[in-house]
């Protein structure tokens, strides 16, 4: 039977979708009937792994081409996945994702890789944006306590997924090993007032979804392409109470998203809102997308989206295979402000003049 008794996750889904039309709050604490999202509680001696999705770097701008040292630490670490669980990470840094490279076009660019002495594993670094034999894979294998390097030039705009690429490459990304590296076009982007980093991946466990304790990696479940847990930055209700996106009325945000996986496809959504622009598969030399209401992110692709902030309230970040929702998938926006009435308002149908027919 499936431990499910400390959180009701259907329970949960009602209340965000009602918090997306702006009917309640959130709830932070059991409401005595099983529903209510928990309060985020980290566990005594265990690595809190989860990425602020507000942790990364501002914007490049317009200057020119630079040298630049990105310096990466390859770090196993016992991290809490849920309310009384734990999992032994992978990761770039001891947060999942890794953190937000951000380079633009033309820099030169030196990357140095060092996996941590008490490792267990060799592990490396692959990122997308690089053109050259394995995006660096094989300059960077590095066994514990071994630090290898590279250097390239960053030749086409976008947002590209890093990954390590150690065999069994799906084993190192399931296990935290993931991040984005944004190559800004000369010139930059456009600006906008709040920007956002959020990355899928999946979870293979022996034990089912909403186990307490120390939780295990199953190959089979791996190799069959069934996670246990999908998670936004690493874990269960990670962008929900314990690090949820924070904005405010009149401003426009910008959430650069990547998919780690390893194997998923992603159909990212925010309910309550729909995307103004979209940079499709991080392509950021292309025209973006306009009015767009769910993007599909493939494992290993990006992209990014742009939503002008009008109604306060809650809204859910969800992907739209919905069932992902029950184990584990859901964020946050947090948006304060003044109501518009004319927008968005909520109604009494019993106070509401009957109908004239």
């Amino acid at each position: 039977m499936r431990k499910t008794s400390r959180l009701s996750f259907l329970a949960t889904s009602a209340l965000l979708m009602l918090a997306a039309a702006g009917a309640v709050s959130m709830a932070r604490a059991d409401d005595g009937h099983g529903g209510g999202m928990a309060p985020h509680v980290q566990m005594d001696g265990v690595a809190d792994i989860v990425r602020d999705p507000a942790d990364l770097p501002p914007p490049i701008g317009d200057r020119g081409p630079e040298t630049l040292r990105v310096n990466l630490e390859t770090v196993e670490v016992t991290g809490q996945l849920d309310e009384g669980a734990t999992y032994h990470y992978w990761t770039f840094g001891g947060k999942v994702p890794g953190p937000f490279v951000r380079v633009r076009v033309g820099d030169t660019v030196e990357v140095r890789l060092r996996n941590a002495g008490d490792s267990a594993m060799m592990h490396n670094v692959d990122f997308h944006a690089v053109t050259g034999p394995g995006g660096g894979a094989v300059a960077t294998q590095a066994a514990p306590g071994e630090e290898k390097g590279f250097n390239f030039k960053p030749l086409n705009p976008g947002i590209y997924v890093y990954h390590c690429a150690t065999p069994p490459v799906a084993q190192h990304i399931s296990a935290g090993m993931y991040g984005l590296i944004l190559v800004e076009p000369e010139g930059g982007l456009p600006k906008v007032d709040r920007e956002f980093y959020v990355m899928q991946g999946e979870l293979y466990t022996e034990e089912p979804f909403g186990t307490k304790g120390e939780l295990t990696e199953s190959w089979d479940k791996l190799l069959a392409e069934r996670p246990e847990y999908y998670v936004f930055n690493g874990a269960v209700g990670a962008l929900t109470n314990q690090q949820p996106l924070n904005a405010k009325v009149g401003e426009t945000i910008r959430i650069y998203f990547g998919v780690g996986g390893p194997n998923a496809t992603s159909s990212f959504h925010m309910i309550g809102e729909i995307f103004d622009r979209v940079y499709n598969l991080g392509a950021l030399s292309s025209e973006p997308l306009a009015n767009v209401q769910t993007i599909t992110v493939p494992a290993g692709g990006a992209a990014a989206v742009e939503v002008k902030l009008q109604v306060p309230g809650k809204y859910p970040i969800v992907d739209h295979a919905l069932s992902r929702m029950e184990k584990g998938l859901v964020g946050i926006l947090n948006v304060e402000g003044p109501a518009d009435p004319t927008i968005f308002k909520v109604v009494n149908p019993d106070k509401t003049a009957a109908n004239v027919n």
